[in-house]
């Protein structure tokens, strides 16, 4: 089968490789899209995600969509549209024995943080968990699927956040994941959503997914102290300080966007004054069962999705996927659907 793997900084390669057998308990899927995600970009544009550095070829991709292609427990037929929760989870942990995606010892799709590193979908087949498999509903079609593993991550700062209902959100930072948060928040109750980023055309995207504000860092003011919830989705330094200033007293603070594993400077000043509460948020639990559910009745959840090329285009792929102002969510086709 074919596959596309990163072998280091800037060093994408296509090769055959042996297509892998199901074991027991597992499932083969037959590829259809793959959404290139922040980390992706950062395993290919600099060899590593944070921490975690390619040292052996790596296919990424952990967000997908496509078919059942063999099941030898015959739970699945072939051909059952599908998408994945891309975790295998590790050892319970005090403290966290009832949220696994924070247990020590897991591994993600897609990621040079386990040695051998854990190969992703970026292939025409995949060899996953029967567990790990999520049928998709009549009618939702397999390119808005694979944004359930990103919507999930949203959904999941949401219920990091607590309940929404009627809140005044800001989402800042208006990416992939800045935009399905605000639809994530929208879908949960929130009153009023409100979207800041630098530029306008992610802005755009934001009025599609149902921003009801819209404000462009640099030319617009961003209210100081006004709103409930803050979802910052950018992981800038500058964007952190600023969403403590933006949110209410004793209002929250959730941090979505990857920062960078290093020292940055940050005001937390607003954060002890107004006894803000500061959430992290990383992956999810189970959100991606309300992220399928989601996409099937939200068909403008697929204006996240501004470009489809072809698996032997991944590098002018990732060269799209870096400049946000000309892309949103860019999927690689492996296997088309109809293919």
């Amino acid at each position: 089968m074919k596959v596309v793997q990163i072998d280091g900084r800037l060093d994408l390669a296509q090769r055959e490789v042996p297509t892998p057998e199901p074991g027991e308990g597992q499932v083969r899927l037959r590829v259809d899209y793959v959404g290139i995600c922040g980390s992706d970009l950062h395993y290919y544009f600099e060899g590593a995600n944070g921490a975690f550095v390619v040292r052996e070829p790596l296919a990424p991709g952990h967000e997908l969509s496509g078919r059942v292609d063999l099941d030898p427990a015959g739970r699945y037929a072939p051909g059952t549209p599908v998408t994945v929760h891309p975790a295998r989870f590790g050892t319970p942990e005090r403290g966290v024995e009832d949220e696994p995606h924070l247990w020590p010892g897991g591994s993600y799709l897609g990621s040079a943080s386990t040695t051998p590193h854990t190969q992703g979908a970026l292939g025409e087949y995949l060899v996953v968990e029967a567990g790990m498999v999520r049928e998709l509903p009549p009618g939702l079609p397999l390119d808005r699927a694979a944004l359930a593993e990103p919507l999930a991550v949203a959904l999941h700062g949401v219920t990091r956040a607590g309940d929404v209902t009627g809140a005044r959100v800001l989402v800042s930072g208006a990416g992939p994941i800045g935009l399905l948060t605000a639809a994530a928040a929208r879908a949960r109750g929130a009153a009023e959503v409100v979207v800041a980023d630098l530029l306008p055309e992610p802005l755009d995207r934001a009025r599609v997914v149902g921003a009801d504000r819209v404000l462009r860092i640099g030319v617009d003011e961003v209210p100081a102290g006004e709103f409930d919830v803050v979802f910052e989705c950018s992981g800038a330094a500058p964007a952190i300080s600023a969403a403590f200033v933006a949110a209410r007293r004793r209002g929250v603070v959730a941090q979505i966007g990857m920062a960078p594993d290093e020292a940055r400077p940050v005001n937390l000043a607003p954060a002890v004054s107004k006894e803000l509460t500061v959430l992290g948020v990383f992956r999810f639990k189970d959100e991606i069962d309300e992220a399928v559910r989601l996409l099937a009745t939200t068909p403008a959840l697929a204006s996240v999705i501004t470009h489809v090329l072809p698996a032997d285009e991944a590098q002018r792929a990732f060269e799209v996927a870096r400049d946000s102002s000309v892309s949103g969510k860019v999927l690689l086709a492996v296997w088309p659907e109809g293919g």
